[in-house]
């Protein structure tokens, strides 16, 4: 029996599964890796940033990070490997893998704002992780800040305070006037120091893809955490599906090229056989061969995990079709393309989940593709098979080849650089696949002012033509903010006491219409008419 588990553990040794252990002798000290977390706008890259005291923040779209980001930085002679990640919803899984790779959370919250969604996530993401929290309490030099009620909002979620009798240590920041700063990077050096931190620095490099994109000139780039041994220009390696040999080593700079990377270091490697997902770990192998047959092996078992899945998915809607009550299912195609990996990974989640339903129609969203990269001709070409499939483009550009085939086969390229408008996008076009536009053309449009009750007649929209006309018996349909309602005709239209055929701008009327007249103040009807052939 011992001889078989020794077997067992050598073949998942060779096949990259399990990680043999470092004798003790030949660990050293390294640098703390923390994570900086917190809801979204409550000032994290604004921290890193005075922390660097550069300039990160205005060059990201609407001051919010939208990717994972690493640095190292000096602080009395020690370093310190800092992880930013992003707070959007959106990205529950990019901040869960900040935490699976760090040593400190630092909880970044708002005093003017309070513990909020992101700020509840984060410190579940720190106890799944099992790794210490250090709250900053940020924006405190703001007048409306208040320490305390934060303080006693993180009580809720079992983060209490050393002064309030906890073992969780605090300090209240500025990140903007640059205030106790010091006092924040004295406590993260404390929590190292009580966690011994230490590494194998002299074996073959492993650590964690953080972000991999695609660069002109380079090829696949991933940012990588190295956790255990030095990774070395020339070594082969293997990351998830993908392979390669590092052609290059680039720091958090962008710019310096370094020839060798130890454990806690972030780095940039060059030499990818392809985009490896935001998560993998990257192991140095002995030669190329093992490394490309190791994924070899993993593709293929990712592709019978991807069958598996796909033949319960198939079940699972047989069983919903036949097993209650039939909704027509319609489906909305995009393919996602993002300047890294990890955004195309978290926009992929975030448009899958997305559901519309209404009494008569169910609509889900289906991927096509979810890549980091520009936009290219195959990109178009996949998009094209599918009748009305939209190219989301995240912080990312389309080729000029891909551009004018787009412009051809009239495929819409929507181009995007904060998350939520991306999702918002796709959910206005979800709702025009369940309320698809009237038959005819559009006429004219009416807002909703007041709902009245005519006995035996039911509800009266009484509203205002705001533009075009309205015409009696014409098509219409019935928005509430930016949601569709649902399709229906005009049954009756009044001006004053008088049934009339058709309304202009400017006028107000009451509004009939067949089989609907749940009515609020503020909706719009628009009309459409059928042309006469």
């Amino acid at each position: 029996d011992d001889d078989d588990d020794e077997d067992e553990e050598d073949t998942a040794l060779s096949l990259g599964l399990a990680w043999d252990e470092d004798p003790p002798e030949t660990m050293v000290p390294r640098a703390p890796v923390v994570t900086i977390m917190g809801h979204v706008d409550h000032g994290k890259t604004s921290l890193l940033d005075a922390i660097r005291n550069t300039r990160v923040v205005a060059g990201e779209a609407g001051g919010i990070t939208q990717a994972i980001s690493a640095y190292q930085i000096e602080y009395e002679k020690s370093t310190i490997t800092f992880i930013d990640t992003p707070g959007h919803a959106a990205f529950t899984d990019m901040r869960q893998r900040g935490a699976n790779i760090t040593d400190i959370v630092i909880l970044v919250v708002a005093a003017d704002d309070g513990v909020k969604q992101q700020t509840a996530d984060s410190i579940v993401c720190a106890r799944q992780a099992g790794v210490p929290i250090v709250v900053a309490i940020n924006k405190c030099d703001l007048e409306t800040a208040d320490v305390a009620k934060v303080k006693a909002e993180l009580t809720a979620y079992d983060v209490l305070t050393e002064d309030l009798g906890g073992d969780v240590q605090f300090a209240e920041i500025s990140a903007k006037e640059g205030t106790n700063l010091d006092d924040l990077l004295s406590k993260i050096m404390l929590q190292a120091e009580l966690q011994d931190l230490k590494a194998n620095p002299d074996r073959f490099a492993q650590g964690a893809i953080i972000e991999a994109r695609v660069e002109k000139g380079l090829g696949t780039v991933a940012t990588t955490l190295i956790q255990r041994g030095t990774i070395r220009v020339g070594d082969a390696f293997v990351a998830g599906e993908t392979s390669g040999r590092v052609r290059a080593l680039i720091g958090a700079d962008g710019k310096t090229r370094y020839k060798e990377a130890g454990p806690s270091t972030p780095i940039s490697v060059v030499g990818f056989d392809g985009v490896p997902a935001a998560g993998d770990i990257l192991v140095v192998a002995e030669d190329e061969t093992k490394a490309r047959e190791l994924a070899l092996n993993r593709q293929r078992i990712a592709r019978e995990i991807a069958s598996t899945s796909y033949q319960s998915g198939l079940m699972a809607s047989v069983v919903a079709q036949f097993g209650g009550p039939q909704k027509e299912r319609r489906e909305m195609c995009v393919v996602v393309k993002a300047d890294v990996q990890g955004s195309a990974e978290a926009l992929k989640v975030s448009l899958s989940d997305l559901i519309l339903e209404n009494e008569e129609a169910i609509v889900t969203v289906k991927v096509l593709v979810s890549e980091a990269g520009e936009v290219t001709k195959s990109d178009v070409a996949i998009a094209s098979v599918t009748p009305d499939t939209t190219i989301i483009a995240f912080n990312c550009a389309a080729n000029f080849a891909a551009t004018e085939d787009a412009r051809t086969m009239n495929i819409p390229i929507e181009y995007f650089n904060i998350v939520y408008d991306a999702i918002d996008s796709v959910e206005s076009r979800m709702q025009e696949v369940l309320s698809p536009t009237p038959d005819g053309e559009y006429v004219g449009a009416a807002t909703v002012q007041e709902v009245f009750n005519i006995g035996g007649t039911g509800n009266i929209a009484g509203s205002k033509c705001t533009d075009g006309f309205l015409k009696k018996g014409a098509n219409v349909r019935i928005l509430r903010g930016d949601k569709i309602l649902l399709e229906s005709k005009i049954k009756t239209l009044r001006n004053f006491k008088s049934e009339v055929d058709s309304i202009q701008a400017g006028d107000e009327c009451g509004i009939g219409l067949i089989d609907f007249e749940d009515f609020e103040p503020g909706d719009v009807i628009d009309c459409y008419v059928e042309k006469k052939k």
